[in-house]
């Protein structure tokens, strides 16, 4: 089910120590360096074998159909059962247009009387000296 040998999934391994050593040697220590090496060489090992599963899985051989058993039960019914698929469906257009068209019998539907929206208005019961004080009291702070 694999694609390939083990030595893909060495490669790959080495190809990702040698990258990841290379560009990190600049702006870290050597053993810094070593130990980002490896732990990317484990990486991309294990990522090769998700991409030689893969590949395995797409380069996988269809099995013919003579491969499969055959039902003696049908043998003695047609041949060309089930090779011929018909495409057509039937025509509904008049069903369409009679769904597109007004119905006479039906009654327009009547509006119900219009009443604009009448809300209660909003009525201080405070007297007018009060609410100069209780104003003067906000803006000083």
């Amino acid at each position: 089910m694999l694609f390939g040998s083990l030595r893909m999934n060495l490669w790959s391994g080495a190809v990702g120590f040698v990258l990841t050593f290379l560009l990190s040697l600049n702006s870290n220590l050597l053993v810094t360096s070593l130990i980002r090496g490896l732990i990317a060489s484990a990486v991309w090992f294990l990522l090769a074998f998700a991409v030689r599963f893969a590949l395995g899985i797409l380069t996988r051989p269809e099995k013919p159909a003579s491969v499969y058993p055959q039902s003696d039960s049908n043998a003695g019914q047609g041949k060309g059962l089930g090779s011929h698929l018909d495409l057509t469906t039937p025509d509904e257009g008049g069903d369409l247009n009679d769904l597109l068209k007004p119905k006479p019998d039906s009654e327009p539907l009547q509006p119900a009387d219009f009443k604009p929206l009448n809300p209660p208005k909003l009525v201080t019961s405070k007297d007018p000296e009060e609410l100069a004080k209780a104003v003067r009291h906000l803006t000083d702070k």
